[in-house]
């Protein structure tokens, strides 16, 4: 076959997972092309005028701290920048808001976040500055583990390293951490009901409720890191990191091709090496095909099923994803008056989850297909980190509806009847601005425009969040870490030689830290 583009990697979408594998190949000397299916590349990061012209509104992924702390970032930090690549630092990070219209909130000053708690329990004002000195000392080891790939030498070093520099004690308490409860994890270092439910509110963005196994450290990792390095949203959208890398790859030689979905992915000698996409054009790879998709996508779709292993498929289509989302994105002509306070309106983060009990219901209440009763709200305030995001004296608020079902069959509270998320999305989203209401009294009367984005509508914007799923596949431990996505299979490999997978389905999962994609760079060209 005469292939229309040869290279040495094809990259099969251009999230940005897809992009750092194939801008760090392109690094070192390989040639790159990189098939994007949409008009633009990005996947779930992407930012669009989706009210009104003016209001830039992050479609999926607003925090980018975890790209500017990344090993991707670290390694091409000066050249992003040459591309445009830019951060708006966020002074107060995070706040939680509860029934009593007291809130909490993390900000970047430490005695600025120490004075609310003390406010609440001396005690735990004590205990979160000793927590923070604790993982100023953990946090090598911590990052040294989501930063390797499952197994690894590198992983085994970092192993060694914990064990050597924090001793037996010290590599215990990380096991804990891994493997605890967020409520089991907070009742044993707070005694404030407030405080735990401000960190335990991250839980909910990764698919864990209060008593998830698992489910401790990314509380934990949110609350210490943005005390410890603060926020950060990309100046001017999220796509700001999509511009800079796609600007990269192009000065690096690599070439993208938008509107080139792939239509299947073709073996010679038990190899995967060519891609042919929908309209007929054929990419040839003379090292490696990287799928920055769902496995789901790519196996029984892609690649033909004669050539999978019937075990291996099983696995695949067992990949859980987690709870659906809904995102409602809002032009204001004001940031909305918090009852809690003005102060709030400078916060990049406002949870509306006041208490773990709220929290656990929720999920109980959409895992059983249920439109919750009170869903938790994270709402998000770029405009008062980034001001550049929306007209002169305008704003715009992005409000992520955490969790919910794929599919609707029914209403805890009997009041919306069980039907598609077409006919149910917009009678749930007058009940999200009732809540946020509750909160923030007058928020309609501010509203310009308004853009609602149900679980299926987030799947057709994007494939591979099944079910609206953000994450890409539930983090529960039975599809974390070594599991990930598939047992055996978790450092990026497929049984089909030749053929890599990246991107939130694998270790280590969602975010915006370009992990898995720089990782499998690195293992293909090192």
């Amino acid at each position: 076959m005469v292939a229309d583009v040869v290279a040495d990697a094809v990259v099969i979408g251009a999230g940005h997972n897809g992009l750092a594998a194939a801008v760090e190949l392109a690094s070192r000397g390989w040639k790159v092309v990189v098939a994007e299916a949409k008009d633009t590349a990005g996947g779930a990061v992407s930012t669009r005028e989706l009210t009104l012209p003016g209001f830039r509104h992050d479609v999926c992924a607003m925090n980018l701290s975890s790209f500017a702390g990344s090993a991707f970032h670290a390694r091409h930090k000066d050249a992003l920048a040459r591309h445009g690549l830019a951060f708006a630092p966020a002074q107060h990070c995070f706040a939680s808001v509860f029934r009593d219209q007291s809130y909490l909130g993390v900000s970047a000053d430490l005695e600025t976040t120490l004075q609310r708690i003390r406010a609440v329990s001396e005690k735990d004002a004590l205990a979160w500055q000793a927590m923070l000195d604790d993982f100023q000392r953990k946090a090598p080891h911590l990052f040294g583990v989501l930063g390797s790939p499952m197994p690894s030498w590198g992983l085994a070093k970092s192993a060694w390293r914990s064990w050597r520099e924090l001793g037996k004690e010290g590599v215990a308490e990380l096991l804990q951490l891994l493997l605890a409860t967020p409520r089991d994890f907070l009742d044993r270092h707070f005694e404030s009901e407030s405080l735990k439910a401000m960190m335990a509110a991250w839980g909910l963005h990764v698919d864990f409720t209060p008593d998830t196994a698992g489910g401790a450290l990314f509380p934990y990792l949110e609350s210490m890191a943005n005390q410890a390095f603060g926020m950060v949203i990309g100046k001017g959208g999220a796509d700001v990191i999509i511009h800079a890398m796609t600007g990269l790859l192009r000065e690096l030689g690599g070439e993208l091709l938008l509107n080139a979905a792939a239509q299947r992915i073709e073996q010679e000698n038990g190899r995967a090496s060519v891609v042919v996409l929908a309209d007929g054009r054929t990419l040839r790879a003379r090292k490696a095909v990287i799928a920055n998709l769902n496995p789901q996508l790519v196996f029984g779709r892609l690649v033909d099923a004669q050539s999978v292993p019937a075990k291996y498929q099983q696995k695949v289509d067992e990949f859980r994803p987690g709870l659906g989302t809904m995102m409602i994105h809002l032009a204001l002509d004001s940031l909305p008056d918090w009852k809690a306070g003005p102060e709030l309106q400078g916060f990049s983060y406002v949870h509306l989850a006041p208490d773990l009990a709220m929290m656990s219901r929720v999920y109980a209440e959409a895992a059983a297909g249920l439109l919750p009763a009170e869903p938790v709200l994270v709402v998000g305030q770029p405009t008062a980190v980034d001001r550049g995001r929306a007209p002169q004296g305008r704003h715009v608020l992005w409000v992520q509806v955490r969790v919910l079902p794929a599919q609707v069959r029914g209403d805890a509270l009997g009041r919306i009847p069980a039907a598609d998320w077409a006919q149910v999305k917009q009678d749930y989203a007058q009940r999200v601005l009732d809540v946020l209401e509750g909160y923030a009294p007058g928020l309609r009367a501010k509203i310009l425009a308004s853009h609602v984005m149900s679980p299926q509508d987030l799947e057709q914007f994007n494939p591979c969040l099944i079910g609206g799923d953000n994450l890409s596949g539930s983090h529960h431990l039975d599809q974390n870490f070594f599991f990930r996505p598939v047992t055996g299979y978790s450092r990026y490999n497929t049984p089909i030689k030749g053929l890599y997978l990246c991107g939130a389905s694998t270790w280590p999962g969602a975010g915006t830290g370009a992990g898995s994609g720089f990782m499998l760079a690195t293992l293909l060209a090192g």
